[in-house]
């Protein structure tokens, strides 16, 4: 009789600790080089080399180079960066913003609050101060808001898990520390070597059974150990008549 093997049989159970590491590696790429870059550049500064022009305001970020000044004016974009990839830097209540439009392509920002300025959606690129004890009715639909920050601990208007693009980064590196911690705990690694050891005996099991020929000698029984016998039994007196 022909034995049909289901694709449930076939399919080998996927280790949690090993999907968790796949997905912060996925995470991990997600991040590029220049973002850190980004976050820690001082934007809106006047540009030196052209003191007495108009548009002269250093608000304008390369991604596909590193060179310096990192922040540049418009007038040094059309010299120095005219092929390049460059975003505008907005200021939103004294805030760094940046346009959703123009990161969402280069950048994952779905776990990222995004709001409204002048109609268009912006987010914000650092970590803001928490404003406390305001009396505003925004301030109100924050304080009673469920949803926060997972790194600031920010409330935020929608279900998003960051405020801003610093805290999401600073999210994507505890997940990956995280997720290192889990690769190298004593447990994942006993529950390697057992799946491995698991393994190895069940595939030696199988062996076995599928090659009954290689060993035709049967096992000698198991010898008999004589019991040693008392040389004297129990003494019996004779009754007392």
């Amino acid at each position: 009789m022909k034995r049909v093997i289901t694709h449930n049989q076939t399919k080998e159970p996927i280790q949690p600790f090993v999907m968790l590491s796949k997905l912060l590696m996925m995470r991990k790429e997600m991040a590029p080089s220049w973002l850190e870059l980004l976050l820690v550049t001082q934007f809106f500064s006047t540009c030196t080399n052209h003191l007495r022009s108009s548009r002269n305001e250093c608000n304008l970020f390369c991604i596909d180079c590193e060179e310096q000044p990192v922040a540049f004016c418009y007038y040094c974009k059309s010299r120095h960066h005219s092929t390049h990839r460059v975003i505008q830097i907005r200021r939103s209540s004294y805030h760094d913003v940046v346009r959703a439009s123009e990161v969402e392509d280069i950048l994952d920002i779905s776990n990222v609050q995004t709001y409204v300025i002048n109609g268009a959606k912006v987010v914000f690129l650092n970590e803001r101060p928490q404003v406390r004890g305001c009396g505003a009715s925004v301030g109100k639909a924050l304080s009673s808001s469920s949803h926060k920050c997972e790194t600031c601990c920010r409330a935020l208007l929608d279900e998003f898990r960051f405020c801003s693009l610093g805290c999401n980064l600073r999210g994507m590196r505890k997940d990956t520390e995280l997720g290192n911690l889990c690769n190298n705990s004593p447990n994942n690694q006993a529950e390697t070597k057992d799946v491995i050891g698991s393994g190895n005996t069940s595939s030696n099991a199988n062996s076995k059974k599928e090659n009954p020929g290689d060993n035709n000698e049967e096992e000698p029984p198991a010898k008999r150990v004589a019991r040693r016998h008392r040389r004297k039994g129990i003494p019996q007196r004779a009754p007392f008549f």
